[in-house]
């Protein structure tokens, strides 16, 4: 097969380039094709991205800025993105097929500030983070999922009150600025100041329904369960395998699957390599899914609409509690462990991970 090379195409004397006037044609033996849609597309998507938290081990921890992403259908490790405007942890994300957005968070220590800030990233590009606006109260710990056109903010703790959790859910129009406002309120509630059961849960999508799971301090089983298109109050899934906190979700079209997390041992408190997974249609209880290749909480999640990714997260094998650089993946459509996929740039957790292919785009 030739090359078809405008450059050389010129007059009969050589003196001037390709004119094309009026109706023109092209036949071939082998058929062209052009490229068609949004240009942010062309490149092709199935990238992960993962924005903030806290790097080191016990007692030298930092909280970051940094941005890293994936490729998620290859297997290697992660590269440099670019950087946030702020540094901060316990933030929240989700995305368009292009955009990708991170939602509040905590500032670094000793002041630990309770962040306001929308920011995002052309998912496609690299370079540090825009400014997208506020949140309507600073916020942290919270948990959001989306579709292609909505995003939806669930849950986390606010500053007032002693940090009182919030069951409080907002909706966002992830084409335009601004245009928050709420959503309903999480079936699962915190009933008084610090409970816990509305921060740091796992959360995952399908393009009509969001799902919600476990989170706490004491931990929950529950999971809950919200119609995306519409406005209103979240309904009751069913229970994951066992209380959990600290859990991070993913999700193709048609099955959620949630990694790790923190939960309930004795006499301490314990992380988990567990992964379980649900129905994203239907409702009933989380079903085990394999193991992750090291117990820890707190991992970046991201999918496309074949493979799940768990990036970082914290590994808390007192004294140590390590952030890792560990990432895995698993392949959504059958059961089984996961297989390792390569390293962070360096260990990362507690932050806040998107893709551009994940279950809620369809």
């Amino acid at each position: 097969m030739s090359d078809f090379r405008i450059d050389k195409i010129t007059n009969r004397d050589g003196s001037a380039g390709t004119q094309i006037a009026g109706i023109s044609t092209f036949s071939g033996t082998s058929g062209m094709q052009l490229p068609v849609g949004p240009t942010e597309y062309r490149g092709g998507r199935g990238r992960g991205v993962l924005g903030g938290g806290g790097t080191g081990s016990v007692p030298s921890l930092s909280t970051v800025n940094t941005i890293q992403y994936i490729t998620i259908a290859t297997t290697g490790n992660a590269s440099d993105f670019g950087d946030l405007s702020e540094i901060k942890s316990d933030l929240t994300g989700c995305a368009s097929a292009t955009r990708g957005f991170w939602y509040g968070g905590l500032g670094a220590a000793p002041g630990y500030a309770v962040k306001t800030a929308i920011e995002t990233v052309v998912i496609s590009s690299q370079g540090g983070a825009s400014d997208w606006g506020s949140l309507l109260t600073p916020t942290w710990g919270a948990i959001a999922v989306s579709n292609s056109t909505r995003g939806i903010l669930a849950g986390g703790r606010q500053p007032a009150h002693s940090y009182q959790d919030v069951a409080t859910m907002y909706v966002f129009d992830l084409a335009s600025q601004g245009g928050q406002r709420e959503f309903g309120e999480l079936a699962t509630k915190g009933n008084t100041v610090q409970n816990g059961l509305n921060v740091t849960k796992g959360g995952c999508a399908s393009p009509t329904r969001g799902i919600f799971l476990g989170g706490g301090s004491p931990r929950t089983k529950k999971i809950d369960y919200v119609n995306i298109s519409t406005l209103g109050e979240g309904k009751e899934f069913g229970e994951a395998i066992t209380p959990v906190s600290r859990v991070s979700g993913l999700s193709n079209t048609t099955r959620g699957i949630f990694f790790g997390g923190y939960h309930d041992g004795s006499p301490a408190s314990v992380d988990t390599n567990v992964m379980q997974y649900v129905t994203i249609a239907t409702t009933g209880n989380g079903t085990d899914f394999g193991d992750m290749t090291e117990e820890r909480h707190s991992v970046g999640t991201v999918a496309s609409s074949t493979r799940g990714v768990s990036m970082g997260g914290l590994i808390s094998t007192a004294p140590t509690y390590t952030r890792t650089n560990i990432i895995d993946y698993v392949t959504i459509a059958s059961i089984g462990n996961a297989t390792d996929f390569g390293d962070l740039v360096a260990g990362q957790a507690v932050g806040a991970a998107f893709s551009d292919s994940h279950g809620g785009l369809g």
